[in-house]
């Protein structure tokens, strides 16, 4: 599983880097993945993220 960032699409909200610590954070004013891979243990935690993001710039699959 991973998580892809739209850079264009991302307004540098930051709430996928509050709610999945694990898995994004901010660099200046876009959210960057931190794992290339996601294990199946952070996988709802991936998900809560990208669903915070309220434009959409999130997809994990």
């Amino acid at each position: 599983m991973k998580a892809v960032i739209d850079k264009e699409a991302c307004i540098g909200c930051g709430l996928c880097a509050q709610v999945a610590q694990d898995i994004y954070e901010m660099q200046g004013d876009k959210a960057v993945a931190l794992v290339e891979e996601i294990s199946e243990d952070k996988a709802e935690e991936a998900k809560n993220g990208a669903d915070q993001c309220p434009v959409s710039a999130i997809i994990v699959s």
